[in-house]
């Protein structure tokens, strides 16, 4: 069994006192979560994050690193930064990143490859945009997507990743994936894992990341392929991102 993982994607929100005082809310209401619990958060707010989470079980992440170690990479943080600052998790190949910042495949294989190397979870995201679902390409798409993003990495390491199925269209918009379309495609990341890494398919998480709330995170979670959730704005709300967190309450 698959111990179901709920991550908060906060992106750019929350100053460090705002940080604290979300925390500080989340930390009573989730303390009995059956599931792995991780907050997401801007680098500027991981002191104050990490100072509320110290002996709970609420893990910190990142939204993005750098695959250097060090260098002249201006505004970019790296993996052993992250890990000194007490994150254990960072999301990876966000289709914000993609869009905005130039993220392609390649690099998002790179700081893969760099995380898993320093001990850190990636949280890998892939996934279709309106356009290509329309044409049939969905499968085709996360299959290339999950198996470049992995490269290079042993059943073992593959085994301990979390990949989150997002759809691009899905994201912010209000809009999700009925249950059964989530389940279906993250069925298909699945077999894209295990074409290449076997047995390791059936224990790598894969989560939908595509307007999971309170209102429909149970029948999603209900489905035998999703594990759990990457939470963007229902994580900015302790109560909200608490229901989502005790998906089978």
């Amino acid at each position: 069994m698959r111990t179901p993982i709920i991550a908060g994607n906060w992106k750019m929100n929350k100053t460090p006192s705002e940080a604290k005082a979300l925390v500080s809310a989340l930390v009573p209401l989730v303390a009995d979560a059956k599931c792995d619990v991780v907050v997401c958060t801007p680098a500027v707010d991981f002191a104050a994050v990490s100072e509320v989470i110290k002996g709970t079980n609420i893990k910190l992440g990142a939204e993005n690193m750098h695959w250097k170690e060090s260098g002249a990479f201006t505004g970019e943080l790296s993996a052993a930064m992250l890990k000194e600052s007490g994150v254990e998790y960072v999301i990876l190949g966000h289709s914000e990143r993609r869009q905005y910042f130039g993220e392609t495949d390649a690099t998002v294989n790179l700081r893969t490859l760099a995380a898993v190397k320093a001990g850190l979870t990636p949280i890998i995201c892939v996934g279709e945009k309106k356009e290509e679902r329309e044409a049939g390409y969905t499968n085709a798409l996360v299959t290339y997507q999950t198996l470049i993003a992995l490269s290079g990495l042993t059943a073992e390491q593959v085994a301990k990743v979390v990949i989150a199925y997002e759809p691009v269209w899905a994201i912010g918009t209000g809009l999700t994936a009925t249950d059964e379309q989530a389940n279906e495609t993250i069925g298909v990341i699945r077999e894209a894992v295990r074409s290449v890494y076997g047995d390791a398919a059936d224990e790598v998480r894969i989560q939908y990341g595509g307007s999971m709330n309170p209102k429909n995170c149970k029948g999603l979670m209900a489905q035998p392929e999703i594990d759990g959730g990457l939470i963007g704005g229902a994580s900015l709300k302790a109560e909200d991102f608490s229901k989502v967190v005790h998906f089978d309450a």
